[in-house]
């Protein structure tokens, strides 16, 4: 294979040209803001329908405290124990 010989004006020609040519594909500002925005809206919808689950849970835990502490001092009352 011939070598070629590359003078530093072409060099730096060729490096220019290839940092343009990534500036041309890169997204801009605008685009990304508007990205973060669609990516912020559905993160919303995410924590809101885990806090509706949350909210689910702890009712569900609360309402079984409740039965199991009534069954607790049922069986106190029966054996005597308070």
């Amino acid at each position: 294979m011939k070598k070629k010989n590359v003078t530093i004006d072409q060099l730096a020609v060729m490096v220019q040209n290839g940092f343009s040519d990534v500036g041309s594909k890169m997204a801009t500002k605008i685009e990304l803001q508007k990205g973060l925005e669609g990516v912020n809206k559905r993160l919303d919808k995410v924590d809101n329908r885990l806090d509706r689950i949350e909210d689910i849970l702890l009712e569900k835990h609360d309402e079984e405290i409740k039965s199991l502490k009534a069954r607790v001092r049922i069986l106190e009352n029966a054996l005597g124990i308070e």
